[in-house]
């Protein structure tokens, strides 16, 4: 057992860790938001659409929003993992590709055996894993390119999409299976817009304050245009029913309609850029380390929801399947506050994530702080 000196020098690397000149730790922010987001998502009855001037309905800003968040930070954390704002080259890029390679495959395995456990809720980590793959082939380039990139594809996708989405492999007996598989609730065909879109800011190098500044107004811009767009002239979800056009003109979370795409894609770069400048802030900084602590191990906080929720279904319920049983606990701040705390004491005390460093291990490490 360490001794009191021992584990305040432990605690003190971690703080070093986590505060390191570094990293990025608005990206840590980010993720822990995103994270709580997915928690209020899955646990939280949401019944009304996120209207910005009736408070009572913001609870609805997690849907279908935070998971895009979690995508689009994905492109950010492989842009510095393979070299920030000068890509990697030679063998530093193979080797990169490599590791990203062999995360995708650990993170379908992950994903895979959480969808086993029956809680009834669509895992991201499938979908995730292809996204890894897809942006193997556009590492070496610059934030203009892969920006260009994903505007186009964030167009041209959605109107895809519903087509893709009509598939007869879909009606298939293997069809409900080879969905979850690949995670097609996130279709990754118009979800790698938004791994691009990180991947470009990482690439433009997200330290730089002019460029946090520009991401931010560039994210803001594109939602009031996704959002403004939807509430003038977007369809809801019966009319989406009638036709190809209103399947994709529409801002619904889980869509992938094109005004989702570029709402809710804006709104993602806006937070990442407001919690990477505001943790510029030294005294923000320190008081969100616990949601930071979540966005340092967001692997490890989002199996640990889903691994909990499926014990505690079986035990109450008898069946982890039960969405709305499961919901009538009300598990939402008691599994929200407890991961917050297990994330920061285990990141004060321990250090990094298990999974994270799972990760870690079995790809060779990183030599990017993230």
């Amino acid at each position: 057992m360490a001794s009191a000196p021992e584990r305040r020098v432990t605690v003190a690397a971690n703080v070093s860790r986590l505060n390191a000149r570094g990293r990025v730790t608005g990206l840590d922010l980010a993720r822990g938001l995103a994270v709580v987001g997915m928690l209020a998502a899955h646990l939280l009855v949401i019944s009304d659409a996120f209207v910005f001037a009736e408070p009572d309905t913001w609870v609805a800003v997690v849907d279908g929003r935070s998971s895009i968040l979690f995508a689009t930070l994905a492109g950010v954390s492989i842009g510095l993992m393979t070299g920030g704002s000068v890509p990697s080259r030679g063998t530093d890029l193979t080797s990169a590709r490599v590791r990203i390679a062999i995360r995708a495959g650990i993170l379908w395995v992950i994903g895979i055996l959480l969808i086993l456990t029956g809680v009834p809720v669509y895992v991201i980590l499938p979908a995730y894993a292809i996204l890894f793959l897809m942006t193997l082939p556009v590492l070496t380039w610059g934030a203009r390119r892969l920006a260009v990139l994903a505007a186009i594809l964030g167009v041209v996708m959605p109107l895809l999409q519903v087509l893709l989405d009509e598939l007869p492999i879909w009606s298939t007996p293997l069809g409900g299976d080879l969905s979850l598989a690949v995670g097609w609730n996130y279709p990754f065909p118009t979800w790698i817009a938004f791994v691009l879109a990180g991947l470009a800011v990482a690439r433009a190098d997200v330290r730089a304050t002019a460029v946090q500044l520009r991401v931010l107004a560039v994210g803001v811009a594109l939602a009031l245009v996704g959002y403004g767009a939807d509430a003038a002239t977007g369809y809801g979800p019966a009319a989406e029913q009638g036709g190809w056009w209103p399947a994709v003109w529409t801002a619904r979370p889980h869509s992938s309609g094109l005004l989702e795409v570029i709402g809710s894609g804006g709104f993602a770069l806006a937070v990442i850029a407001a919690a990477v400048l505001l943790c510029r802030v030294t005294a923000v900084m320190w008081i969100v380390l616990p949601l930071r602590a979540v966005g340092a191990m967001p692997l490890t906080a989002y199996t640990v929801q889903l691994v909990v929720w499926a014990l505690i279904a079986a035990v109450v319920l008898g069946d982890p399947s039960d969405l709305s049983g499961f919901r009538a606990l009300e598990p939402f701040w008691p599994m929200t506050l407890g991961i917050i705390v297990l994330c920061t004491v285990w990141a004060l005390f321990v250090g990094r994530g298990p999974l994270e460093g799972l990760l870690d291990r079995a790809s060779g490490g990183s030599r990017a702080r993230r």
